[in-house]
């Protein structure tokens, strides 16, 4: 039995950044990941600004890539409308290869043990958490972290109400070669069944990430078909696939991703990053918000931890509080924006009147992304 002051059950963006910020302030973190780094992952890979002084702070140097510094948002319509506006921020283009593999050294540097190994049961009694994993290596720790993203079978073991249920959503995202493309850009197009985003990495390649529902995918089959009928009808859209080289071999895809509402804390775990819940590709800020929600956690968790008379009830309470204030909304505005997308009719028409109004598309920005994160 292994033990340690902190288990975090995944190696994304918010448990990498968690294992930084604890082993940072000197606990003994252990984290379980079931991939070795670096890989790509399903992702938007915009990051809103709004983390860059967090990331300094924990040493994360994202400045040692050649970042595509973006401050401007363009969105259009199926049949290709489109309006652009600043973002008051900006953000920085970089992939999950680059970011997360960064973000595992740096742990590991702080002193984080990192297991590759899958959890697939998890128990909590006298105030400690048991965690087994599919090789049956058991960890122990009074703290967990669940950072495992989406959809986990950890979800069916604590019974959380989504994993019950299927979800209609499926994402896929290629790299590609398009000189073309300005780097100080990220576009949300729509199209029929879904919406796609493109920006620039740090290699020069964009990424294009889209999601769809999958009555709509299904019609089509496979990607490629479903690129060529569906996805190209947007007039923007369709002149990057005919223009554009995939950098890989095939697109990654990812199904049943739910957007339904999920509780931050369930039976005493901490959840974080999608774990505790996914926002809408459109309102574009997933990826800070999982960095985000790693700073809370991690917080609430130093004060415990380091309490001479600790309150578990108060541990969580602080974070449910925390969480809500800086999330709640957003993801609720993630919520409706996915009610639309089940409506023809509705979101044709909101996207219209989104292509036609700059204030609209600025008033969205700001119920979507948080202020700089002091530290």
């Amino acid at each position: 039995m292994k033990k340690s002051e902190v288990i975090v059950i995944g190696g994304g963006l918010a448990g990498l950044t968690a294992a930084i910020h604890l082993s940072r302030a000197g606990k003994s973190v252990v984290l379980l990941e079931k991939n070795s780094y670096p890989n790509h992952k399903v992702c938007g890979e915009y990051v809103s600004n709004e983390v860059r002084p967090y990331l300094d702070s924990l040493g994360v140097s994202v400045h040692d890539f050649q970042l595509a510094e973006i401050d401007t948002l363009t969105i259009s319509t199926k049949k290709g409308k489109a309006i652009s506006t600043k973002l008051p921020l900006g953000g920085f283009g970089i992939s999950r290869f680059a970011l997360d593999h960064l973000l595992y050294k740096t742990a590991v540097g702080a002193g984080a043990e990192v297991v590759f190994e899958t959890a697939v049961d998890i128990t909590f009694e006298a105030d400690t958490f048991r965690i087994t994993t599919t090789t049956g290596s058991k960890f122990q720790a009074p703290i967990a972290l669940g950072a495992y993203g989406k959809r986990s079978v950890l979800d069916k073991k604590m019974d959380r109400g989504f994993s019950h249920q299927k979800s209609p959503w499926l994402g896929v995202k290629c790299h590609y070669e398009y000189p073309d493309f300005p780097g100080n850009q990220v576009a949300l197009h729509n199209f029929e069944g879904g919406y796609g985003g493109l920006s620039k990495t740090e290699t020069g390649t964009v990424n294009f990430c889209y999601l769809t529902t999958f009555e709509s995918f299904k019609k089509q089959g496979t990607i490629e078909k479903f690129n060529a009928n569906s996805v190209a009808k947007n007039p923007h859209l369709g002149e990057f696939l005919n223009r554009a080289t995939p950098s890989f071999e095939k697109p990654l895809s990812i199904a049943q991703i739910s957007f339904s509402q999920k509780s931050p804390v369930t039976n005493h775990v901490l959840m974080c990053g999608d774990s505790a819940g996914l926002i809408h590709p459109l309102c574009g800020n997933g990826m800070a918000m999982a960095i985000h929600a790693a700073k809370l956690a991690s917080e609430v968790v130093l004060g415990y931890l380091e309490h001479t008379n600790p309150d578990r009830k108060l541990l969580e309470d602080s974070y449910t509080k925390a969480w809500k204030v800086h999330f709640e909304h957003r993801l609720w505005m993630g919520r409706q924006l996915q009610r639309l997308l089940l409506n023809d009719t509705a979101t044709a028409l909101a996207m219209n009147t989104i292509a036609n109004s700059e204030k609209i598309i600025q008033a969205m920005i700001r119920r979507t992304h948080g202020k700089p994160i002091l530290v």
